[in-house]
């Protein structure tokens, strides 16, 4: 074993490949290439995440080449997941491909569109994101052969389904998201613990991530100011640090060290909390994580009351801004258009899925266009708006 290996060997309680549950559909492992690897890789080049290019994280696709769209959200993740697994000597490669997938079932428009989608299916059963991110990589995504989906470990589609944790807790009995309970029929994901070790990781890097670059892309924005954190924990300290000591630099690159700073700062409280966790519990493995009682990935009390203390201020100055209002107004208006129509009409929508569809306004149909419209990009919703409620728009 060479010195790098050496270095960055997992401990007892990462994933290990070697102990991997396996797939669905059984298929040869690769010669070059580790399961988890696979996984990533299959991510990447899956149809559902190249259109996150042009899916909505905050602003609307076309208001701006240089804010962060759902790709270059999951690629931030993922940088921030894959470091903190190599820190911690957990598996880079499974946190990663988390991290990559973790968005692949959002629809166009950000979180208006999901909004507007869950409030269009609640007779329906409702819509939940996660539960399309398994849907997408365990049936949409036809590529193979012999299967459909992505064919994915049971790791990776474990950590996918329980980014916001266990979905049955204390025995109590709940109604699953659709996509979950049916896939739930194939293979069992312990819906009732926590997820592995990386798959916590993945989760908060999310967090890390998005608190983040929402704050730089506001700033940027002009939606709010510096001066204006001035009173958020952690924050407004940072900001006003790097102004004292950077007093002459142009604000674009105190903007950039300050946000550097704040993510540094969330993960080494990251780090240190986590490995006081672990330390406590000695998991023997990743089962014993699993099954603990709650995250061993976390940030600290005081942290968390930092986090807390960012996402009301991006909440009240940001996410609610007239100027988001207004974009995500009309996100949700085309969402709720489209669905209302192809619902009553599913004869208009493209030859492919309208072989698919059951009656109109039936709950088979319902399911259909919420897919349909989960997958599509902002620009793609826009034009197919356009294509059905413009009558002079060409048909296409």
């Amino acid at each position: 074993m060479n010195e790098w290996q050496l270095k960055y060997r997992l401990v007892p309680y990462a994933t290990h490949e070697a102990e991997s549950r396996g797939r669905l559909y059984d298929e040869p492992e690769s010669a070059t290439r580790g399961c988890f690897q696979r996984d990533r890789d299959r991510i990447i080049h899956a149809a559902a995440f190249r259109r996150l290019a042009y899916k909505t994280q905050v602003f609307v696709n076309h208001e701006g080449d240089f804010f962060r769209t759902r790709l270059t959200h999951s690629l931030e993740v993922a940088q921030i997941a894959r470091s903190i697994c190599r820190y911690l000597k957990l598996n880079e490669d499974l946190g990663e491909a988390l991290a990559l997938a973790h968005d692949l079932g959002h629809p166009p428009f950000g979180h208006a569109g999901e909004d507007a989608l869950q409030e269009m299916m609640v007779p329906f059963g409702g819509f939940d994101h996660n539960a399309q991110s398994l849907h997408v990589v365990t049936q949409m995504e036809s590529r193979y052969v012999n299967w459909d989906g992505l064919n994915l470990t049971w790791e990776t589609l474990e950590g996918i389904v329980k980014h916001n944790g266990p979905l049955v807790t204390n025995g109590i009995e709940v109604v699953l998201p659709r996509s979950i309970a049916e896939y739930a029929e194939k293979q069992d994901l312990e819906l009732h613990t926590y997820a592995g070790p990386e798959a916590q990781v993945a989760a908060i890097a999310d967090d890390i991530a998005y608190n983040n670059h929402d704050i730089d892309d506001g700033l940027r924005a002009g939606l709010f100011s510096i001066l204006d954190l001035s009173d958020v924990p952690l924050v407004g300290p940072i900001f006003a640090d790097v102004g004292k000591n950077f007093p002459d630099v142009d604000i674009s690159r105190r903007i950039h060290e300050a946000v550097r700073r704040l993510i540094g700062a969330m993960v080494s409280d990251l780090l240190d909390e986590t490995t006081r966790r672990i330390m406590d519990l000695a998991p023997k493995d990743a089962s014993s994580i699993r099954g603990h009682v709650q995250p061993v990935a976390s940030f600290s009390h005081v942290m968390n009351n930092n986090d807390a203390s960012i996402k009301n201020f991006l909440y009240e100055n940001m996410y609610r801004h007239y100027k988001l209002n207004r974009m995500t107004s009309k996100g949700r208006r085309v969402v709720k258009d489209l669905f209302q129509l192809l619902l009553k009409e599913p004869e208009c929508l493209p030859t492919e899925w309208r072989r698919q569809a059951g009656p109109p306004n039936s709950e088979s149909t319902a399911w259909l266009v919420a897919e349909y419209i989960a997958g599509m990009t902002d620009r793609y919703a826009l034009d197919e708006h356009k294509r059905l409620f413009d009558l002079q728009a060409r048909i296409s």
